[in-house]
């Protein structure tokens, strides 16, 4: 008779580590970035640049001073630094790009105990951060000509026609990595043809936006306004990027459709109600904290356990 080895669970091993993973996801968002940086110019290189190195730098220096093992070979600060970046106006000034990277880390991430214990995406929680502190450099877009202009989303809003065809390609003005649909779309498919992501948060989002938009928007079925509503405000980067973050998205499949739900109608509350034309941010950033609950509800009962119904009969 043979010898067994027996060892814990779980005897499942999965060849992909959080590395590749971060690595997929970089890959994924090159395309916005090299557009990004095509459309605003040397500006916005300097920025994605300034970015990553603080993401990186800040989470070596907490390590450090904490004496924990080091993270940064993860590449999980470098994507961090990459989307905060791609969120903000090519017109900030890098010191404040400093400070978005420096609270995004520290405060969003290390402080609750880094990679994993994140409550909210910490990229957007330094996308926040800076809109309350700077909210005029924030909100300060340039066009991809160079001269300042209001964002599609802007103009909607204001009751004015958009090209949505530029939407589409990038030339519009907004922040450095939100512009391209077409960009930020090849980088979604890479992320679902290797598994990084799947449909199911992204679809129950732009589906329920969608729905919100022809209900509420005050333009009924108009395919050209919600063409416009879902290629702008930086809805694609945030569905496909950032709201399907492992950590602060829920993990079970009925949750992430519901988390997706959660994303849709707040962000169409935000947009079409609120005083602002965007939303994405702080819808993703409430979801997050929604997360908890909507697991707590959706979790699938234990193999063998059965619901007893309140006649008494087993199920």
């Amino acid at each position: 008779m043979g010898l067994f080895n027996v060892t814990s669970s779980p005897h499942v091993r999965e060849k992909t580590d959080t590395q590749r993973i971060m690595l997929y996801v970089i890959l994924s968002l090159l395309p916005a970035a090299c557009f990004g940086v095509y459309n605003f110019g040397i500006k916005a290189l300097v920025l994605i640049v300034v970015s990553i190195i603080t993401c990186v730098c800040s989470e070596w220096l907490y390590n450090h001073i904490v004496h924990k093992k080091q993270t940064i070979t993860d590449l999980s600060a470098v994507v961090t630094g990459l989307l905060l970046a791609l969120n903000l106006p090519s017109s900030l000034p890098w010191w404040m790009a400093v400070l978005g990277g420096a609270f995004a880390i520290f405060v969003v991430k290390c402080v609750f105990g880094g990679l994993g214990q994140n409550f909210m995406n910490p990229a957007l929680g330094g996308r926040c951060f800076l809109m309350i502190s700077f909210t005029g450099a924030m909100t300060n877009f340039s066009a991809f000509d160079g001269f300042t202009g209001a964002t599609p989303l802007a103009s909607i809003k204001a009751g004015e026609s958009v090209d949505v065809m530029k939407m589409l390609i990038g030339t519009i003005p907004g922040t450095i990595g939100e512009t391209s649909v077409v960009c930020l779309l090849l980088g979604a498919i890479f992320l679902l043809v290797t598994g990084v992501i799947d449909l199911k948060i992204p679809a129950s989002y732009i589906i329920t936006f969608s729905v919100f938009a022809m209900l509420f928007g005050g333009h009924g079925f108009d395919s050209a306004y919600l063409v416009s509503q879902l290629c702008g405000g930086g809805l694609m980067l945030g569905g496909f990027f950032m709201a399907t973050d492992y950590v602060t998205a829920p993990i079970t499949p009925n949750g992430k459709i519901l988390y997706g739900i959660a994303l849709g109608i707040l962000t169409g509350v935000f947009r079409i109600f609120g005083a602002s034309a965007e939303g994405v941010s702080y819808a993703i950033i409430f979801s997050n904290l929604l997360v908890p609950l909507i697991e707590r509800v959706t979790v699938p009962p234990a193999f063998g356990i059965v619901k007893v119904k309140k006649g008494g009969d087993a199920s």
